[in-house]
């Protein structure tokens, strides 16, 4: 990919994780706001591989750390995996059909939910935040499925052509 592609997935990467931290609380429900880097991180796995939804974890997940006052790298490592397990299973499912992409988002939310709270719980040891945590986990995950359509048409405008092929 040239330099302008990379240099254009940098700037969407970014302004999805800045306005996920601002303007997206407007939008919650229940205290419950999708998560934009998770599905930037499904449609980069589906539609370029395991690498650039990597890449777009790691990116993505600093600014959320930074958002979210958690150690640095807490948002990265969760969606950092995510991304490589999801992009090596892209290469196995047919991801043509919307309600698999939602279905792959709404999994990847929850399997992202569940690093993140381990990860916090192996740093605090704080049952009550694990308890409360764990009730939003099922509410943002379908929160974010229900995003799903909306982000991957805008990507699919920003982003026309696919770079590899899907069986």
């Amino acid at each position: 990919m040239r330099s302008g592609g990379n240099i254009r997935w940098a700037i969407t990467v970014v302004l999805a994780a800045l306005l996920e931290a601002t303007w997206m609380r407007g939008l919650s429900v229940q205290g419950v706001v999708p998560d934009l880097v998770l599905v930037l991180v499904v449609y980069f796995a589906i539609a370029e591989g395991e690498e650039r939804a990597m890449f777009t974890g790691l990116l993505g997940g600093v600014f959320q750390d930074a958002a979210a006052n958690t150690p640095l790298g807490q948002h990265v490592l969760c969606l950092v995996i995510v991304g490589f397990v999801l992009g090596r299973l892209s290469q196995r499912l047919v991801t043509d059909n919307p309600y698999i992409k939602a279905a792959a988002v709404f999994f990847a939310s929850l399997v992202q939910g569940i690093l993140f709270i381990t990860i916090d719980y192996v740093q605090k040891v704080d049952i009550e935040s694990v308890y409360t945590m764990s009730f939003s986990l099922l509410p943002r995950a379908f929160y974010t499925a229900v995003t799903t359509p909306i982000i991957f048409f805008i990507m699919a405008w920003i982003r026309p052509r696919p770079i590899r092929n899907t069986l």
